[in-house]
């Protein structure tokens, strides 16, 4: 149906269980990673930038979208180096989600950057944004206030706080 730089959207006719047709419409997308850029003062690295779909800025954790055949490691590391001009000696993996079954096929990788040391950032054309630290105390506050209301960004600092708080024993 639409085939744009990086999404597609598609209708197919399915079968269903009982036998009948039914049509589906989906988004195909490549993926994306987001980083919790953790800092040796125990800060976040955060972003706040501009987003054209709804009009607004937003708080965010660094991300971007998986390059085809990219490594999603790699693509973690690329992006905090692009957005924000840091580079992590530690990288753990800390979940996979699905943000939009209903409708796309997009999953969101997250992981978690410790070791971090500053390089320079190199913006991709068109990208805009100013990079903070953050504590994850005022993280959260942030999400329980609504001043950070990206969806990717709340599930991420949950993870990181499930992580710090409950896996480190």
């Amino acid at each position: 149906m639409y085939r744009g730089d990086f999404i597609e959207v598609h209708k197919d006719s399915v079968r269903l269980p009982d036998g009948a047709i039914a049509s589906r419409e989906y988004i195909t997308h490549p993926g994306a990673v987001a980083v919790l850029a953790l800092l040796d003062n125990g800060n976040l690295v955060m972003e706040r930038q501009f987003r054209y779909a709804p009009q607004r800025e937003f708080i965010e954790l660094p991300a971007g979208k998986i390059d085809h055949g990219e490594d999603i490691l790699a693509t973690a590391q690329r992006e905090l180096l692009e957005e924000t001009g840091f580079v992590a000696g530690e990288w753990i993996h800390l979940a996979t989600t699905w943000p939009c079954i209903g409708y796309a096929d997009e999953r969101m990788e997250y992981f978690l950057a410790r070791g971090i040391t500053h390089q320079g950032s190199a913006l991709d054309d068109g990208e805009f944004l100013e990079v903070f630290e953050l504590s994850l105390a005022d993280a959260l506050e942030w999400v329980r206030t609504g001043k950070i209301n990206d969806s990717k960004t709340i599930l991420g600092l949950f993870w990181l706080e499930k992580h710090l708080n409950d896996w480190q024993g």
